[in-house]
């Protein structure tokens, strides 16, 4: 399993939390750093949900542009 010191793994986390915030301000969800056990689960849902559904859509457009 990689280490959260490995510099790339951070990069990556880094790159996670900030299209989460980016999914949850879209979305109209009060999402800040620290703690949100105020926020429902189907709020969360809806930002984990919606963050899946464009990474699966970049990976089948990347995909799809490599068979051209």
């Amino acid at each position: 399993m990689a280490s959260r010191s490995n510099p790339e793994v951070r990069k990556a986390k880094g790159a996670l939390d900030k299209f989460k915030f980016e999914v949850a301000n879209e979305l109209g969800v009060p999402l800040k750093n620290g703690y949100n056990g105020d926020l429902t689960s189907a709020q969360n849902g809806s930002v984990g949900g919606e963050m899946v559904r464009r990474m699966i859509k970049r990976q089948e457009e990347e995909m799809a542009g490599e068979d051209r």
